[in-house]
């Protein structure tokens, strides 16, 4: 029987606090805590979609309730509580998605089933999941519970939206703010899938998914699955940015320079491909912005870092900070930033566009008059 596919996201999900990716402050901490036998009774996990907070929920619950912990305070994954968890059996762990169980009926009901200590392991751990999302009844009907739960008790609350949560519940739990995930540590993680799955993927192309995920692994690795279905066992950087509907660098690389030349008619010309290649506009102009502030960015070698490319992209933006002048990009990101607010509002927005590209096409013309007034 041919094997079923399992997605990446779920396939190379975190099994310890070790693979946990970029939430290394939340990883110490809950080890830490383990190690020092000081576990609070209640945890808040916040933070964007996809970063890792049911994944550091679920991998706390082995662990703690692990028989043979290592000394770097991991799950043994041979006991029997850890067999139990990671074939999805064990009675130890117990998930609630509160959008869809949020009524006061559906809290009493945990509350019931938190009375009961654990069979096998010291603890039982409920995660509920985008508990934002609890109505005001039942959270006040949780307060109590979540205050002074039994020992063998711990909740873990994960929610996108923690402004949401009432004060009350707040001042109960330990919070963790989770941080979106570093591009480089998601093109990291990709590369390794990559190599697990004998996928052949270029390093810009898993940069630009990283890009695209907006600091989200689990989107990451969705975006991934869709290029490797698209493109077999080779995932090229050209089958990323058509399949992404992304522009390439190119063409902001050979904009720049002719709008830095007063080259009008390459200007002109390489909008008018890019339009007709099917992409909208505002989502050009703001691209553009990007990239004049990437250019920028690479004046000085104190802000390189700021850049997150790979070296052979960052050694052109380099070449292109030295041939233009500071006054001129920046009077780029202004004409820019104007464009952009007023593109929704225009009646002929290619042009607004193209006036756009005129201005800062002129630029370094209008910068040398002076000078040439001062010579004459």
């Amino acid at each position: 029987m041919e094997e079923r596919f399992v997605v990446s996201a779920r396939k190379y999900r975190p099994q310890t606090f070790e693979t946990v990716v970029g939430q290394k402050h939340v990883t110490t901490t809950l080890q830490n805590a383990i190690k020092n036998n000081h576990l609070a009774q209640a945890f808040l996990f916040c933070g964007p979609r996809g970063v890792g907070k049911t994944t550091c929920a679920r991998i706390l619950a082995k662990t703690i309730n692990c028989f043979n912990l290592s000394p770097e305070t991991e799950a043994c994954d041979s006991c029997d509580s850890c067999v139990s968890f990671n074939s999805g059996q064990s009675l130890n762990i117990f998930e609630l998605d509160a959008a869809s169980n949020n009524s006061v009926d559906d809290i009493r009901s945990l509350i019931e089933q938190v009375r009961f200590a654990p069979q096998l392991g010291s603890h039982k751990v409920y995660i509920i999941d985008e508990v934002h999302m609890l109505s005001s009844a039942a959270f006040n009907a949780f307060l109590k519970t979540l205050e002074e739960p039994p020992k063998h008790a711990i909740f873990i609350l994960a929610t996108t939206e923690k402004h949401k949560i009432i004060p009350t519940i707040l001042s109960r739990c330990q919070i963790f703010d989770f941080n979106r995930i570093k591009l480089n540590d998601i093109s990291g993680h990709l590369a390794y899938i990559a190599k697990k799955e004998n996928v052949t993927a270029d390093e810009e192309a898993l940069r630009v998914i990283a890009q695209k995920a907006e600091g989200g692994l689990r989107d990451a690795c969705s975006i991934f699955d869709q290029m490797v279905s698209f493109g077999g066992n080779h995932v090229s950087y050209q089958t990323v940015i058509e399949n992404l509907n992304i522009l390439d660098y190119d063409y902001y690389f050979k904009l720049t320079q002719a709008l830095n030349t007063q080259d009008v008619n390459t200007v002109l010309l390489t909008f008018n491909e890019i339009l007709n290649k099917g992409f909208d506009g505002h989502h050009f102009i703001s691209g553009l912005g990007e990239h004049i502030r990437n250019v920028l960015v690479c004046k000085d070698a104190a802000t390189l870092q700021l850049l997150e490319v790979s070296e052979n992209v960052k050694q052109k933006y380099v070449q292109q900070a030295q041939a233009c002048s500071n006054s001129f990009l920046l009077r780029c990101l202004g004409i820019i930033n104007r464009c952009d607010t007023g593109y929704k509002t225009a009646k002929n927005q290619r042009l607004q566009v193209e006036v756009a590209l005129l201005q800062m096409a002129y630029l370094n013309a209008e910068l040398l008059t002076p000078e040439k007034k001062k010579i004459a």
